[in-house]
């Protein structure tokens, strides 16, 4: 259940970053806001997570999660570039994700 509970929180994570892209600098209302829940979701998330986890493990793939959602997301949904060096680090971090949670 804790890799299930680390997993939302990484969503949220992404979710988080997103919103706060779209806030403009926490200009806009409505983006802060879902920024302001989804961060104060992801870190309750991990918090739990963390009751089960080892730390440097939880919070490399929560971060990872995050990272690699983020600049996925952000290349499907904002236009950013996908270089082909873009694109191999992003399979590192899955990489990496991966062997912590088999190490685990």
């Amino acid at each position: 259940m804790a890799w299930a509970i680390l997993i939302a929180a990484g969503l949220c994570e992404i979710a988080w970053a997103l919103a706060l892209k779209a806030s403009d600098g926490l200009r806009r209302p409505l983006p802060t806001a879902a920024f302001a829940v989804t961060l104060a979701l992801s870190m309750a998330l991990l918090a739990r997570a963390l009751r089960d986890l080892p730390v440097g493990t939880a919070y490399a793939v929560w971060t990872g999660i995050g990272a690699v959602g983020t600049a996925v997301l952000a290349i499907v949904l904002l236009g950013e570039a996908a270089s082909p060096l873009r694109l191999i680090g992003i399979a590192l971090i899955v990489g990496g994700i991966v062997a912590l949670r088999l190490a685990g």
